[in-house]
């Protein structure tokens, strides 16, 4: 199973603060391909801007030297978010959520607006 990480999962596992539910934990164990968008590193960069977070500076090499791989944001991400109902605002999300679609990954996130769309999902709760 190919896994697309939302972003609060990496800073969860980053930073010790919440541990993954049990079917998250096995689904990240047992998955054939990690992957984080670089959407979540212009999420992080974002919030990083607007002091709603904070990282270390070898956030990226922390990222990329765990093992998972970094998808990059194609045209057709991008186009497909005018396809998503508006059930969530939040642009990040959104074109994650298309990423997902896009390219028939499983998405790992606590964040419960996804299940709204028709994304393969897991719970990280």
């Amino acid at each position: 199973m190919r896994l697309l990480l939302d972003t609060h999962i990496v800073l969860w596992e980053l930073a010790g603060t919440r541990a993954l539910g049990r079917a998250a934990r096995a689904a990240i164990e047992q998955a054939t391909e990690l992957l984080f968008s670089v959407v979540s590193f212009a999420e992080v960069g974002m919030k990083v801007a607007i002091g709603k977070l904070s990282v270390p500076p070898d956030f990226h090499d922390h990222v990329v030297h765990s093992g998972v791989r970094i998808l990059g944001l194609a045209p057709d991400h991008g186009l497909a978010v005018a396809d998503l109902p508006m059930h969530h605002r939040d642009p990040f999300d959104r074109l994650l959520i298309a990423q997902g679609r896009s390219e028939q990954l499983t998405i790992v996130s606590a964040d419960r607006r996804f299940a709204a769309y028709d994304v393969r999902l897991i719970d990280a709760g």
